[in-house]
């Protein structure tokens, strides 16, 4: 097939000729991130002051920090990195930290080094001087809440028992956050508004959103106000289940976030989120467990609780609060209450209203498919006053006896401030409980018998299987077909399931999947614009239209009245309000439970386990404020080893801990490596690669000319099993400039086991074409050789062609099948400057049932044609359209 270039219209035999001409004659540079211009705040605009608040001149220096060389209250950095290294990440017993130690000093005996300073005496040694630390102090305390209505002998346990509550002090909490180091650069001073274009604009982190602005504007109503920062206090509930063996036994602890602190921090689970307190849970007899009192004693005691833990907060709410700030310089804080991550339950609770409804609209339970009228604190405050109780409840979906924490703070709508949780309404909700479960249904009910039933569903789990690997990409080697599920492993389902689908479901429910599957994506993304939005909207619309076959075929006959599904129709305001959901999802509270709750928990002796969990969580907030510290003095650089030899005078090469050396896993002779690889064609295609590197600017392209004029080469070629690509990620900006770098593999014996050879992204010029112009490659091995003195890195590919013009109907995948000429796959030479990055692959499977005993290491030799799967991450659903 004649392969046309687009820029100049020349035509090429193959693929590889085309892509030669395009990398001499219109390489494309990789693009470069967007220039954004800025709004801000014109009054609450974040002026530095002095510790006594008074303002400073403009472009004036924050205070000099202190930069001296100071380990205390360790000796010197091996002590500190051991202390780190057994309390934070090994958490062994205090037993075998005695041991250790002991072992330790046995060794200095027979050394004859015992006159030298153990690191520690023991294991309480150690845990005194964590204690010591003077950074990230902030101590706990207790507070108990009872039943304040009648109570006689014969009341229930819960109206006569005491409720603990555990906490730290809000306002010293709120004070180690802002003035970390580690948020230098990542910290919001002032509200903003960004646009990308004219007209278009972006939203990100939490003051990037409308919220953050509005509330600036209240605020600012009082001009002694103006130059005072806005800080927003991000809140996160939620009970967790340690272990349900030794009878259940659960907490519920609060997080406490600062919204000036980027999304990417809170993502990357850095101490951007503190273990705030620990609720009380009330139990009582069975036999009262559901009375209507105890129900709502639980509300009023979660309510007043939360209050109560707030309350330093409130005077800084209407009065500035000198804070330092993670530049050194101090402000004057004005506190708000921000949104608040929760799930439904706890949704439920924050909002006073009745099971079942909307915590954010008053659409009532039969009537989810859309959105209601809005909810708001004024409002529900009036109802309360106007209706009784049973309307209330009946009609209105409230509760009158619970007053909300937030009506004790200014400015505060609960109503408002709960936030979108993609975990468990998008990824758990509305895929695996919903449409994983329907499609299930569906075949089940549709099936000719249960044996085919069970035969089809164990073709769409081996076509799930038989996804080819992929840079984080987790296998199922049964495919679906286990019990215990958790958001990590629905997230890796939404990776490969819809084309597993394709031809055992009808078309409208494949449509309806990839639709949903659309906005779940376009929802992740770290950064939204106009078009992103509008985006977003169409594909709930596409999904809403879709989702109509599952009640034709009989699995939803009552419709699609479900509350995870209605909470979809929040999300594009929510965005708009409060910036990027994934930055307030749920999934980032339950990952600090691992490390704030149940690791703690396991490390206790289990009796009367909280105090012993409050204890690692202290020590561990200060060890991560020692770490932060010594690095912002440059304590920290290089490994341990090297800094001790410099401190006594030795030499040292100063190597970071992750710097490895470039490894070549062997070398060859053309001719030799042709004959290995089985590609009789190498030597030809080197030398060819080399004469489109060496004259970019002739006429005719290597492809065209006769090889004898085409460099020699007799060298040896260097064989890799491993590329690193970087490419750019258009919202994401987590990595410097928004780019980010992942491995590709080409491993003949991958574990010693089958072989991996990954794809590819390779840009083929200007991103305006079919996929952006971008070719896909099977990487069978990556080599590099030298050439009067200059290193080139390639590729050694397959071609894949892209099908049509446009990406699958149902889809909505591209579509590639592999170049042939005369019945074998074609390959090229391509320079790793020009590959963007790793792609997926899946096969288009159709009808076609896959052999019980398919590996997935066959399937990119298998198939004649490819889906490449947007759906592998979101940076691919981004950049693959």
């Amino acid at each position: 097939m004649a392969q046309i270039c687009k820029t100049c219209q020349r035509t090429f035999i193959t693929l590889g000729g085309l892509v030669q001409h395009i990398n001499r004659c219109h390489k494309h540079k990789k693009p470069t991130a967007p220039r954004s211009t800025f709004k801000y705040h014109p009054h609450l605009n974040a002026r530095p002051c002095t510790e006594e608040g008074a303002f400073l001149p403009h472009h004036a220096a924050p205070p000099p920090p202190p930069t001296a060389e100071d380990w205390t209250p360790f000796v010197d950095r091996p002590s500190f990195e051991f202390a780190e290294l057994t309390f934070e990440k090994m958490q062994p017993s205090k037993g075998n930290i005695d041991q250790l130690l002991r072992i330790w000093a046995a060794k200095n005996i027979l050394d004859s080094a015992d006159n030298v300073e153990p690191i520690f005496e023991d294991c309480q040694d150690l845990y005194n001087t964590i204690d010591a630390i003077p950074y990230g102090e902030s101590a706990w305390h207790t507070f108990q809440v009872q039943y304040t209505g009648p109570v006689t002998a014969e009341s229930p346990s819960w109206k006569r028992n005491k409720f603990t509550v555990h906490t730290r002090d809000t306002l010293t909490v709120a004070h180690n956050m802002a003035v970390s180091a580690d948020f230098q650069d990542k910290f919001d001073f002032v509200p903003f508004e960004e646009y990308t274009a004219p007209n278009t604009r972006r939203w990100s982190n939490l003051m990037s959103g409308r919220w953050a602005w509005k509330k600036s504007d209240v605020i600012a109503q009082d001009p002694q106000l103006h130059g005072a920062m806005l800080v927003p206090v991000i809140l996160g509930a939620d009970k967790t289940t340690v272990s349900v063996a030794t009878g259940n036994q659960e907490f519920h602890p609060v997080y406490m976030l600062l919204g000036n602190i980027s999304n990417e921090m809170r993502r990357a689970h850095r101490d951007a989120i503190v273990p705030l307190a620990f609720l009380s849970i009330p139990k009582t007899a069975r036999e009262h467990d559901n009375d209507d009192d105890f129900r709502l004693f639980k509300k009023q005691l979660y309510h007043a609780s939360l209050a109560h833990i707030l309350a330093p907060l409130r005077p800084g709410m209407t009065h500035p609060e000198i804070m330092k700030c993670p530049d050194g310089h101090f402000r004057c804080a004005i506190f708000e209450l921000g949104p608040f991550i929760a799930d439904y339950p706890e949704q439920v609770f924050l909002a006073g209203i009745v099971q079942g409804w909307c915590p954010k609209c008053q659409a009532t339970p039969e009537e989810l498919a859309g959105a209601g009228t809005p909810r708001f604190r004024e409002h529900t405050e009036q109802m309360i006053n106007a209706f009784d109780a049973e309307t209330l409840w009946d009609v209105f979906g409230v509760v009158d006896d619970v007053v909300p924490f937030t009506n004790h703070f200014p400015r505060a709508d609960i109503h408002e401030l709960i936030t979108p949780d993609l975990l468990h309404q998008v990824i758990k909700g509305t895929f695996k409980d919903h449409l994983v479960a329907w499609v299930e249904e569906y075949i089940n009910m549709t099936a000719g018998s249960t044996r085919e039933a069970k035969h089809i569903m164990d073709d769409i789990d081996r076509r799930i299987a038989a996804a080819p690997p992929f840079p984080g990409l987790r296998r199922f080697p049964e495919g679906r077909n286990f019990k215990q599920w958790t958001g990590n492993d629905s997230k890796a389902l939404m990776k490969v399931f819809l084309p597993a689908i394709v031809g055992h479901v009808p078309d409208k429910m494949v449509m309806c999947v990839a639709a949903f599957l659309d906005f779940c994506y376009l929802a992740q993304r770290p950064a939204h614009d106009s078009a992103t939005l509008q985006a977003m909207t169409d594909a709930l619309e596409r999904f809403h239209t879709h989702r109509i076959i599952f009640e034709e075929v009989g699995v939803r006959p009552d419709g699609f009245s479900l509350l995870r599904q209605h909470a979809l129709v929040h999300y594009v305001l929510s965005i708009k309000l409060f910036g990027s959901p994934n930055g307030l999802c749920s999934s980032i509270t339950e990952s600090k439970h691992i490390v704030a709750v149940k690791r703690p928990w396991r490390r206790s002796n289990h009796n009367e386990p909280l105090g012993q969990i409050i204890r690692v969580n202290t020590r561990l907030s200060k060890l991560a404020a020692a770490r932060i510290e010594f690095g912002r003095r440059g304590m920290l650089r290089g490994n341990v080893i090297t800094h001790a030899l410099i401190a006594v005078g030795r030499d040292a090469a100063v190597l970071d801990d992750d710097e490895v050396p470039d490894a070549t896993v062997y070398v060859r002779k053309p001719p030799a490596l042709a004959d290995e690889l089985h590609q009789p064609s190498l030597p030809e295609l080197v030398r060819r690669f080399l004469h489109d590197q060496l004259y970019p600017n002739d006429v005719l392209a290597a492809i065209n000319i006769p090889l004898k004029e085409c460099p020699e080469f007799s060298g040896r070629i260097g064989v890799h099993n491993s590329a690193s690509a970087t490419f750019y990620a258009p919202s994401e900006l987590s990595g410097p400039g928004g780019m980010h770098r992942e491995l590709i593999r080409s491993n003949p014996t991958w574990y010693g086991q089958h072989a991996r050879f990954d794809t590819i992204l390779v840009q083929n010029g200007p991103d305006n074409g079919n996929m952006r112009n971008m070719l896909v490659g099977r990487v069978l091995r990556f080599l590099s050789f030298v050439y009067d003195n200059v290193r080139y890195p390639c590729a050694l590919v397959e071609w894949l062609l892209v099908e049509g013009e446009h990406p699958d109907r149902l889809t909505g995948m591209w579509v590639v099948r592999p170049e042939m000429v005369h019945g074998k796959r074609t390959v090229g030479l391509v320079h790793l400057d020009c590959v963007v990055r790793a792609c997926h692959l899946i096969g288009v499977y159709n009808r076609t049932y896959l052999p019980s005993d398919f590996h997935f290491s066959y399937s990119l030799d298998a198939f004649s044609a490819f889906y490449v799967n947007k759906y592998v991450d979101y940076h691919s659903h981004e950049t693959i359209v």
